[in-house]
């Protein structure tokens, strides 16, 4: 007997919105433009798809002020982000600002989840730093009462 785990849509829509916005960071279309070919080219059978959209709408339509968080975070001499790197934590940032129901330590899980899959051998580790000292700034109240 199989037990479905009731997280994995959001997970298989984090996958696709990190995948539609790589591709979106490279060619800068709208975000309806790049939703409608993910839905047209992709395979979306168990992915929440309501929060794929949501995702794409939300990182593009706010990129600046996200983006402006992401870089004073970053411990890095030259501030360089490859494309995958910058394209989770723009989803982890967004999550962590627009999305209160996620708890910070989903948002961050799933940010090194996503760089594990996706990105350069060391990822992970770079992306936990960024996302937990973003998150200390971002949801102090959250992190204080936990």
């Amino acid at each position: 007997m199989s037990f479905d785990n009731p997280f994995e849509p959001r997970r298989r829509a984090r996958r696709r919105a990190l995948q539609a916005l790589y591709q979106w960071q490279l060619n800068n279309d709208t975000s309806a433009a790049i939703i409608a070919q993910f839905s047209e080219e992709q395979n979306f059978d168990g992915v929440d798809v309501d929060y794929f959209e949501t995702l794409v709408r939300e990182v593009v339509a706010n990129q600046e002020a996200i983006d402006a968080l992401i870089a004073p975070a970053l411990e890095r001499v030259d501030a360089s982000l490859d494309q995958m790197e910058r394209a989770v934590l723009r989803i982890g940032v967004n999550e962590l600002l627009h999305h209160p129901e996620i708890p910070y330590r989903v948002v961050i899980d799933e940010a090194i989840e996503l760089s594990h899959r996706f990105g350069s051998e060391n990822a992970h580790t770079f992306i936990n730093g960024v996302m937990d000292r973003l998150a200390s700034q971002l949801r102090a109240t959250e992190i204080t009462h936990s």
